[in-house]
Order: structure tokens, then sequence, then C-alpha cells
């Protein structure tokens, strides 16, 4: 029984329904997939705690919904293509039956290694098949797979490590990356000095890059493969159980473990994923994510392979060898839908349409946009050339903690809208509140985007600290989900995502965390303190501006500027690295202490015109300063 919306009339329908029957409508979908035995109850829940629970007690294996669920139906069908980093290696296709005996196999290492059910696994790995496998085969014995982009320093990758304790990383030797060929393994042994609970590594041969094996504990993916048994029968786990961890910035400095548990998100990333982007059996899909992030977890492996999808997986960059390597996969697979984010988008606009022309792109039926609001500019630059005018744009918001999407057109079916998210998916109940907590109701309003209605894919908790999971999501407004974000809802009833309102930035469709950036720059002996805020980038979306008090002391400037951007890039990883550091001689304060970093943004990004009434401020000398420096950056 298939659960995908047809028609607009049939969305306000089934929406409808799932307001005022949520239990129902949720467990009628349930209902499809494969379960050891039913759920008692679809859901219990309050907001206060909080304590969400959907299918209690029901049992099951998300990758039996993979595998032994489609296997009879889509065994010899292509479950994962692969295209290499160069276009003139070899790519790869594997299909259900491959991937299936792949997963079995691997499960059985991580059984020999010591892991079972409830251990946490850190894969740390480029973009390459094994990295799927490794996720599936740790969902099918039970572990708790916690993906770190490999992007991140070894310093960052230690914090995840030893938060979430685990026991095991699996990771290669090496990265290709454009041109780059990028150390991998040697990241992870620098990590685990300062971790105590790794006992095992499991390496996987990509690069051919010479590396240190530690005996006992170093193991090549090929070896430990080889001999073992594409049989494997799936550890029995319930729905609550947890399925991932996965990091994510916040407004205070140490990154947030968000758990996504089994049951909930199995079903809530399928539903979505076939809904939004309208998929149909002989598709070819492609989301260039990461796996690092939620949108390679929710929409490259989870959504795709339980609806028996073909996903394509690609290791590179969209400039390599040039910037028209993403229109040539989706002319060389013939691709149907294409979701990428809005900062590839404003990248290859940059490099302007001659390297789109070579190219007929008439393949496409969808493409999306994910990861922070897309810019009117980029919208139509988006549609018009990469859709052709003909192809519905998705443009997809949710988050980390929402694990799928939440607020979107439903391809072909939900009128477009330019950098408009539009419509809730069923399930999903938005409300806009003002600074004090009070609903504004009807259209041509504007305040802080909440939840009040749990969802089967939400999180359940931040590993390790519930109370930080309460003060974070669900502490600002009584009885809410808060997202942080800030939105606006037109005169058709379209919500407009307007991006953060909290100390939290969107880099490159990436949260960063101010304190976050904050706490690395402080690491600088001459550092005395910093205040970093996000301003607009034609690229990024949003930047990084460091506002420094250094010791400088006879010490060169520019220097100095260069070496708080390399601590940065040594301690969280690249995506953190501040793009304008300002020197400045003090910051603006209240008389209580607090930075005004509403001043610093306005700075930043070039708005002095009202900077409001600085009168109160301990030092509104200061502001006059930090202007005239600014003007030289």
């Amino acid at each position: 029984m298939s659960f995908k919306i047809s028609s607009l009339s049939e969305y306000f329908v089934e929406y409808q329904k799932s307001i005022d029957q949520p239990e129902k409508f949720w467990s009628d979908i349930a209902e499809t997939f494969k379960w050891k035995k039913p759920w008692d109850k679809v859901l219990s829940w309050n907001f206060n705690d909080p304590d969400l629970k959907w299918f209690l007690n029901a049992k099951l294996n998300i990758t039996e919904n993979i595998f032994e669920r489609n296997i009879e139906k889509f065994g010899s069908k292509t479950a994962i293509i692969w295209e290499p980093n160069d276009p003139n290696e070899k790519p790869l296709q594997i299909t259900y039956n491959e991937l299936f005996q792949k997963t079995c196999q691997f499960s059985n290492v991580l059984q020999d290694q010591g892991i079972s059910k409830g251990d946490r696994v850190i894969i740390y790995m480029p973009m390459i098949p094994e990295a799927a496998i490794a996720m599936l085969a740790c969902a099918r014995v039970g572990a708790v797979h916690s993906v770190v982009f490999a992007g991140f320093s070894s310093s960052a990758l230690a914090d995840r490590i030893n938060d979430c304790q685990a026991k095991m990383v699996i990771t290669s030797d090496g990265n290709f990356r454009g041109k780059k060929n990028i150390e991998v393994k040697a990241v992870v042994d620098r990590a685990i000095e300062k971790t105590k609970t790794i006992e095992k590594v499991i390496v996987c041969k990509r690069t051919k890059a010479k590396v240190n094996m530690k005996s006992g504990r170093d193991f090549w993916w090929h070896e430990v493969v080889k001999n073992q048994t594409s049989d494997h029968k799936a550890t029995i786990l319930d729905s609550e159980d947890l399925l991932f961890i996965l990091y994510t910035s916040g407004s205070t400095g140490k990154p947030k473990g968000v758990v996504h548990t089994i049951g909930g998100y199995m079903i809530y990333s399928q539903y979505s994923f076939q809904n939004v982007f309208q998929y149909e059996n002989d598709d070819i899909y492609w989301c260039t994510a990461d796996i690092g992030w939620i949108t390679g977890h929710s929409y490259i492996i989870y959504g795709p392979l339980l609806s028996g999808a073909t996903t394509l997986m690609f290791e590179g960059v969209p400039t390599y060898p040039n910037p028209g390597r993403f229109w040539d996969i989706i002319d060389k697979y013939k691709v149907n839908q294409f979701y990428t984010a809005p900062t590839a988008i404003r990248a290859l606009q940059a490099h302007g349409i001659e390297h789109i022309q070579p190219y007929k792109l008439d393949s496409l039926k969808v493409i999306g946009s994910v990861g922070e609001p897309i810019n009117e500019e980029a919208w139509h630059w988006y549609h018009d050339n990469v859709g052709k005018g003909k192809c519905p744009l998705v443009d997809t918001w949710w988050q980390t903690e929402t694990g799928g999407i939440m607020i979107s057109p439903l391809a072909g079916i939900t009128p477009n809208k330019p950098a408009h998210a539009s419509l809730p998916l069923p399930g999903i109940q938005p409300i806009i509140l003002d600074t004090n907590g009070n609903e504004l109701i009807g259209n041509n309003v504007e305040g802080n985007l909440c939840i009040k209605f749990p969802w089967p894919s939400m999180i359940r908790t931040t590993y390790g600290d519930h109370k930080r999971c309460k003060e974070t999501y669900f502490s600002t407004y009584q009885g809410m989900y808060f997202t942080g974000d800030g939105v606006k809802r037109d005169h058709d009833g379209y919500l407009r995502i307007l991006g953060r309102v909290d100390d939290v930035m969107n880099v490159s469709g990436h949260r960063m965390g101010t304190a976050e950036v904050e706490n690395a720059i402080n690491e600088h002996p001459k550092v005395i303190e910093s205040a970093v805020v996000g301003y607009p980038h034609e690229i990024k979306g949003q930047g990084i501006y460091a506002y420094v008090i250094c010791d400088i002391d006879n010490y060169s400037e520019a220097n100095l500027i260069d070496e708080i951007k390399e601590t940065v890039r040594n301690i969280i990883g690249p995506i953190a690295k501040p793009d304008k550091v300002q020197i400045v001689p003090g910051l603006p304060k209240t008389r209580s202490g607090k930075i005004m970093r509403r001043i610093l943004r306005k700075i930043a990004s070039k708005d002095i015109s009202n900077l409001g009434d600085i009168s109160t401020l301990l030092n509104p000398d200061i502001v006059e300063k930090i202007i005239i420096g600014s003007s030289k950056i």
C-alpha cells in the first residue's frame, strides 16, 4: 500500500487526517513495515520533561525493512551508484542483493570484534560505499552509529568519541577530495590519544596512503571481511532503541549528541522521502550531501533504501575537475531527482552559465534545496538553468533534530513560490509565536517557529545530558518544541524561513555555534577575549566574523590573524575557520558584562544606519572604534 500523495486536494485531506487523528494516521503507515512484534500503543508524549515514545514496545530491525521486506521485489535492482572523486576512476553499481550480502558480512565482522547491541561506533569516512555498509551493519547488530564528517579535526573527533564513549572507529587510510589527498587514519590516531574507550579501529583502503597500524587494535577492512559468511540474523530491537547519535553545534560551546531512535525515524524518513521527491520505482535519485550530516543519513541512506530506490553517492566536490561536474553526473546517470545545498548552487552560479550549457539535464524531474533558506536569486538561477523552468523545486526546511523534512513543497503538487519552504508535511503542526509566547494567528505574520505536536522522527534526547535537551528545545516556550528559527507566514499561508534567531550561524548549510568558535579562538595564547557573529556571505549564505581582543605586543597583526584562523581550523576543522578576523581594542558590553552581539552583527553586515540605543553600554565609545576598524577589512 502506498502512502504517496498524488494531488493538492489529497494533500489537504491527508494533512487534516494527520492533525485530527495523528495516532491512526501514523499507525496506518507503520503497518506497511515489517515488525517482529506490533506496538502496544502508538504514542506517549509530553514536551515538559520531554518524554517522547512512538510505537511503544514494538520490535523490529530497520535493516530487515530495507532488505528482507524488499529483496524479493528489488533484489537485482541497483541500490547504490557510487561515483568516485576522479571521473577517470571506475564507478560502482551495487544491487540490493549485493548490498545485503556486504551488510551481513560486515555485521559478522562487528560481532567478531566485540560489538553488540547498544555499543557506540564512530564512522569517520569519505563518501564511499563502505560508509553506507558500516552504518547498515551497525543498525543490523543493534550498535549505535555516530557518523562524524571526515573534515573535522582530531580534537573535534576526540570530543565526540569521549562524549558517547565509543568502542570502535571505522575509518579509511585517506580521502580524495578534488585535487586533495587527505590523511584520515592519521587524524583518527591523534584523536584516540585523547580518548580511553576505543578498543578497535577498522580501516578501509581507499588512497593507498601509508598508515600506522597498531597491532591488536587496528584491522584492515578487506582482511576482516574476506572470510565472513553473507548470512546474518538481524538483532531484534525495540522501536525506541537508539539508531544513531549525530553531533550538532548549539549556542553553547560543546556539540550536542542528537539521539534518534529506530521505529519512528524509519517510518518518517521513508514517508517524507517518497512524498517530497515523488519518487517512482525506476527513478535515479541523487542527494549531494555528505553522510556526516543528517541529510546524508535520511536522504542518501535510510529514506531511499527503505523505499527500494536507487541512490547515488558522490565522493567528490562540485568544481572538480571543473564546475560542470554535477551536470555531467546528472546526464551520465540520467538522474531524475537532484537534491543539493544553496551554497553549492551559489558557488556554481558564480562560475557562470557556460558550465551548464554543454549538458542536457533533460532527465531531471525534481530539483531540491537543503541546509539553509535559499535566496531568491539563487532559487531562480537553479530553477531556470538546472531545472530548465520545468522542474518543481522543493525548498526543504528541517533540522538534525527533526530527523526528516518538515516543511516543503511536495514535488509537482504544491505550487512553487521562490524562497518559500511553503507548507508542512502531514503530521507536522507548526506554530508561530512572538517573543512573549503568544501565538500569531492568520497570515502576514512573522515570529519564532515552534512545533506543537510530536512527529515520529523527532529528537528523543541529547546523548548523556537530557537536561540539555530540555533547556535547548523545550524551555523557551512551555509545551512547544522551539526550532531556533524565525519564520514568516505570507498572504497565501506559505511559510518562509528567515534563519536563526539565536547565537547559531548557518555556514554553508552547517550549523555552527558562536560559542564553539569563540572557545577555539580563545585557545590562542595571544587572545584575551573574542566574539563571533554571522554576516551575509554571497556564497556560504553566512560567513564567520570574529572580533578579537589580543595582547599584540610587537607582534604582526597579519600573522596573528593567520594564526587565529589556523587555531580554529586545527581545533574544529576547516568549516569553522573565520572568514574575517578584526583585532579590536574592546567589545561592546552591557553593564552586567554581556557582549552585545546584536551591534556586532550589524557592523559585520555593514548595516550601521541604526545601531539602536548604545548609551546604556558600559563602553559606548568602543562602537565607533570597531566601526572604523571594520571599514578596513
